[in-house]
């Protein structure tokens, strides 16, 4: 089997498996690729939980906007990462300390930290890096 083959089957199984999603770094602006990517999200049947502090306790696309992952209260199958490449370890190190850990840390296009993947997947956490689940979903389930 070929790399890209396993990658698109671990793909694949993740956007399957998955049913709730924490969009870390969710904007309100309709413009921004967060905002869309939720959107596309929300209308393929995921149950997306915003998080960004500045809109903590707003709504957004009609659901709440939490302020960590921490303030989610049910358990989150996948952590997507709209932060920057260093961010990423510090969300990465929220996700770890969650009580149920998720089974997948999504980082966006262009964003990419392999000392927390590394992290993530000593935990058996699946990791994905510069990818977007919008784009991945059309092109692999729709």
């Amino acid at each position: 089997m070929s790399g890209a083959t396993d990658r698109d089957d671990l793909l694949t199984k993740v956007l399957r498996d998955t049913k709730t999603i924490a969009l870390v770094g969710a904007s309100a602006n309709s413009l921004r690729p967060s905002y869309g990517v939720m959107q596309y999200l929300l209308g393929h049947g995921y149950k997306v939980h915003p998080v960004n502090p500045g809109l903590s306790g707003q709504d957004l696309l009609g659901c709440r906007v939490f302020s960590s992952l921490a303030d989610i209260p049910e358990t989150i199958d996948m952590v997507d990462i709209f932060r920057n490449s260093a961010d990423a370890a510090s969300v990465v190190a929220e996700a770890l300390a969650l009580p149920t850990l998720p089974k997948c840390i999504w980082m966006q296009i262009g964003v990419v930290n392999k000392l927390a993947a590394a992290r993530a997947e000593a935990k058996g956490i699946s990791v994905i890096m510069n990818l977007c689940p919008k784009i991945e979903h059309a092109r692999l389930i729709d």
